[in-house]
């Protein structure tokens, strides 16, 4: 009698928590993970030495990061600040071994970010830094907003938490995702309620001011080229050689994907360019259905963010729709020329099993706060 009483229990708990699934957000990554693998390997079987090995660390991490979202997705909202604290700890421990493992990818990838973990493989600890960051800054955000903290201190509390894990990831250097921080924390202070005229300000003082100290000091050589030939067309044949063939491979595409067997060779198509990928095997009807369940994704977190009461939790998805947005509008962007070209991967496709990893973890956070509006009636 006691067994029964417990798996009915346990079936009304089940059914409990699917009513609360978001499955508006849940659909739409469930189908761009599986248009990665599928696309991924089409590329990856084509000739790449550490397949399939590479393909089965993707699943592998596919899975996993399926398991974190939903851990990550049953916990207590309230639980999500410990697991930011965490999370920024961890990743600020992480970065801080980067230049002292002894262990680079800087002659291939331009920057040493990654760690050579044991089972794990190569991880890049400045993805886990970019959400730990968001969930600390959403609990500041939200005590300044309720007067707890005043503006000045809660602006010193989030430049303290900010600047080691920026300056770390500055000096790898690793600009991108550097940009992509800046760009969840700006996207966090609009929803938070800056005016408009103080982002105008600001962003004009960075183009007078930063922009050519950045460029006089920091930027590499190859870099400078990068965002040169983008300006001028034509300029440096060999600087724009990813972004001509991504374009042919692009185009090759046709309506429904490139039919002859013959695929234009692409660096790093496997990652910084799978959209090119996208568009040879599946065609436009392939990068359309990316764009389109990239853009619901998004707008559903906006809705969600709309919709919770807890204030941390609107600023928190808020930053979560940024740091999203920002991968999907740069790594498309660069794919057809309208955005410098950087290590910026598109996320739950391109290869990488830290980015897929940290992907569904910022998707299992999403997930909690929007169950938890259901949980609680909202």
């Amino acid at each position: 009698m006691e067994n029964s009483n417990n798996s009915g229990f346990v079936r009304m708990r089940a059914g409990a928590v699917l009513k609360t699934v978001d499955y508006y957000l849940v659909v739409p990554i469930l189908l761009l993970t599986i248009i990665g693998l599928y696309v991924l390997q089409r590329v990856l079987s084509k000739g790449y030495v550490a397949y399939p090995g590479n393909y089965y660390r993707q699943i592998a991490a596919t899975v996993a990061g399926f398991f974190v979202a939903l851990v990550i997705s049953l916990l207590d909202m309230h639980m999500l600040k410990a697991v930011g604290r965490v999370t920024y700890v961890i990743s600020l421990l992480l970065l801080i071994l980067v230049p002292i493992d002894g262990y680079s990818l800087a002659g291939y990838w331009g920057a040493d970010s990654w760690l050579k973990l044991p089972v794990i493989g190569n991880f890049q600890p400045s993805e886990l830094a970019k959400i730990g960051l968001i969930l600390i800054a959403s609990e500041v955000f939200e005590m300044m907003a309720q007067k707890k903290v005043s503006m000045v201190k809660g602006f010193g509390i989030i430049a303290a938490v900010y600047a080691p894990p920026l300056l770390l990831i500055l000096t790898q250097p690793d600009f991108g995702t550097a940009m992509v921080i800046l760009f969840t924390f700006v996207c966090m202070l609009f929803a938070w309620g800056v005016k408009y005229r103080y982002f105008l300000l600001a962003f004009s003082s960075a183009v007078v001011i930063l922009v050519p100290a950045m460029w006089t000091f920091y930027l590499e050589p190859y870099q400078k080229e990068r965002i040169l030939s983008l300006v001028f067309k034509g300029s440096d044949p060999k600087a724009e050689y990813n972004l001509l063939q991504s374009q042919y491979a692009i185009a090759s595409g046709g309506l429904s994907g490139n039919k002859t067997g013959i695929y234009v060779t692409v660096p790093v198509k496997e990652s910084d360019f799978i959209f090119a990928a996208v568009s040879e095997h599946l065609g436009f009807i392939g990068t359309t259905a990316v764009i389109i369940l990239a853009f619901f994704f998004i707008c559903r977190c906006l809705y969600v963010a709309s919709k919770v009461s807890s204030k941390a939790a609107s600023y928190c998805i808020t930053g979560l729709a940024g740091y999203f947005a920002f991968h999907y509008i740069e790594n498309l962007g660069m794919s057809v020329g309208l955005l410098p070209i950087t290590g910026i991967p598109l996320p739950f496709i391109s290869l990488g099993g830290t980015a897929m990893l940290i992907n569904f973890m910022a998707f299992g956070v999403i997930l909690n706060i929007s169950m938890s509006r259901g949980r609680v009636g909202g």
